[in-house]
């Protein structure tokens, strides 16, 4: 299985998404990396939108290539060649979730199993992102709005989703985040439990809007040895929190870390 987390992340009154995945891949006793995340561009200067999978990875590679081809097709005879706004994102959702489900029918009724879910994303030009959840139906859920995050794969029951809640993210306080460092803390913290999960190594897009452009670029190799170093000792940090609130009381931590906070 997997882990992918895409996240709705504010810089000043604009949206973004950061996407990120472990990339292992579990298949009966034998595991691999893989990559999870696809960028979809139109041109290598013209990024249409960014899909993460889980399941069964021959249908997620189906339904990328799928999404991919409406896509282009719509922004060569639609959108002009550009990245498509919230409104026509939308529209291609819907010719991409009646693929899906036309062809995720025929596969059961051939008597197989859909395994399968899929996060798809875009920011247009104004900076209103759209994420979409895929079902293993092929139906589509808007999930930008409420709750303004998509979590899918095995480390969603595993611990994903409690520590997304615990370490306090909030899309309207997101601009307030490191979302990249939060996602990379999740995904190794939950591969550490979860076997079927792999540590994070580097699978993290961001797609955002600066200069009235739209830019989709993956985690840099620097920035990636950065948050490794950094996950490593804030969870060292967390762990010495835990004993200092034994140690001297909650009232006493909370105390100190407000003077900190106000000294900033």
């Amino acid at each position: 299985m997997t882990l992918v987390l895409a996240l709705k992340w504010y810089f000043g009154n604009k949206e973004a998404i950061v996407m990120s995945s472990d990339s292992k891949v579990s298949f009966g006793p034998l595991s691999y990396e893989a990559k999870k995340i696809y960028p979809i561009f139109y041109d290598p200067e013209t990024p249409l939108a960014i899909a993460g999978g889980a399941g069964d990875a021959s249908l997620i590679k189906q339904a990328y290539r799928s999404s991919e081809k409406i896509l282009i097709e719509l922004a060569e005879s639609r959108w002009e060649g550009r990245t498509p706004t919230f409104e026509e994102f939308e529209e291609a959702i819907e010719q991409i979730e009646s693929y899906l489900v036309q062809r995720f029918r025929s596969l059961r009724e051939m008597g197989l199993d859909v395994n399968f879910s899929m996060v798809l994303g875009s920011v247009d030009k104004e900076g209103k992102a759209s994420m979409y959840l895929f079902d293993s139906r092929g139906l589509a859920e808007p999930v930008h709005d409420n709750p303004g995050f998509a979590m899918i794969g095995s480390g969603f029951f595993t611990g994903g989703n409690l520590l997304l809640k615990l370490l306090g993210y909030d899309p309207g306080r997101s601009g307030e985040m490191d979302l990249g460092m939060l996602t990379a803390f999740i995904i190794d913290s939950v591969s550490e439990i979860d076997s079927t999960v792999g540590s994070f190594l580097r699978e993290s897009w961001l797609m955002r809007v600066e200069e009235d452009k739209v830019f989709l670029g993956e985690l840099k190799e620097k920035a990636y040895k950065e948050y490794k170093e950094k996950v490593r000792k804030r969870k060292e940090l967390i762990r010495e929190f835990w004993q200092a609130c034994d140690l001297i009381g909650e009232d006493k931590v909370e105390k100190m870390l407000k003077e900190i906070m106000r000294s900033q």
